[in-house]
């Protein structure tokens, strides 16, 4: 919501939000303002909700966005390949970038955060009609999240190149020299940025009893308890949205929690579980695989995690002496 309705500054480059675009730097078009609008005039009421089928409707819609987005995208691409202004995509990385092979390792934590939503399996099969129905519903969103992620990908890249942005939705901006009109640009960022808005309650909703179960064992169901429920929503909410401030830059939050927690909850734990086989069920095979996700997820996070850390640092040294200079 920052990115795309007050802008961003990205790799030396400043791209400009849509309200910036259409009323210039105001007071209320800054970073701070809006999404502290947007947090209580579209999350609080939503994230208020106390059931997660209460959020079925808004999910939906979050899906039918992305697919919107996807398709302007797409749209956008194909007419920038017959007008001759689009971008040939490198299929390889180019490692003349790269102080180290290892920052290669920093893109698989983003593509973690990308398929980690596990945490929410439990309270959506609680809440099924038919709790066999949760294999498809799995299935179903790895289908939908790998089809969109793989277009907005592809097409991304092939309309901005070397110039795409860790947030591409920054990338479509008056700067973006696609040659279509302006205000199809910002239905593309637009549309996207109320999808991932409308994503954010089903986030909230397990962040919320997770952390209510670590803090208040024993207790009656959070949703029963109005004075906790409403307390819990209010703390959250604002150390959230503190850190939405002190982190602008969602790749280096996508860095850093998918090479730690994200790891943990897709690969890790899941791994753990089969080795530790309390019933008895897991096979060797399954116990083979479940030892080798575990290693890899080990050993890739920890290149990640050394890489982001080693960026930081000379990203700090290069700042201190420009302004040196």
């Amino acid at each position: 919501a920052g990115d795309v309705l007050s802008g961003s500054v990205d790799g030396g480059g400043e791209h400009a939000g849509v309200l910036q675009e259409l009323f210039g730097p105001q007071w209320w078009t800054s970073r701070e303002f809006v999404i502290l609008a947007t947090a209580v005039a579209v999350l609080l009421p939503l994230v208020l909700l106390r059931r997660v089928d209460s959020l079925r409707y808004t999910s939906a819609l979050s899906i039918l966005l992305a697919a919107v987005f996807m398709l302007i995208t797409m749209g956008i691409a194909v007419y920038t390949v017959f007008t001759g202004t689009a971008k040939m995509p490198r299929m390889l990385p180019d490692f003349s970038t790269l102080a180290s092979p290892f920052e290669l390792f920093t893109a698989v934590p983003v593509i973690v955060v990308a398929f980690t939503f596990h945490f929410n399996v439990h309270p959506i099969r609680a809440e099924l009609s038919k709790t066999s129905d949760m294999k498809s519903a799995v299935r179903i969103s790895l289908v939908l999240c790998a089809a969109i992620y793989a277009a907005v990908g592809f097409f991304g890249f092939l309309l901005f190149g070397d110039a795409t942005m860790p947030d591409v939705l920054a990338n479509f901006d008056r700067s973006s020299g696609s040659g279509v009109p302006q205000a199809l640009n910002d239905a593309a960022r637009l549309s996207y940025a109320l999808h991932l808005v409308l994503v954010f309650p089903l986030l909230h909703y397990s962040l919320r009893v997770n952390v209510d179960e670590l803090l208040f064992p024993g207790r009656r169901p959070l949703a029963a308890d109005t004075r906790r429920f409403v307390a819990l929503t209010a703390v959250l909410m604002g150390l959230l949205y503190a850190l939405a401030i002190a982190i602008p830059s969602i790749w280096t939050l996508f860095q850093y929690s998918g090479s730690t927690f994200a790891v943990c909850i897709s690969l890790i734990f899941p791994g753990a579980i089969v080795l530790r086989d309390v019933h008895g069920i897991a096979k060797r095979k399954d116990k083979a695989m479940a030892a080798m996700m575990i290693t890899l997820a080990v050993i890739t996070s920890s290149i990640a995690i050394a890489s982001n850390v080693m960026s930081s640092i000379k990203g700090e040294v290069k700042g201190v002496s420009a302004g040196a200079s």
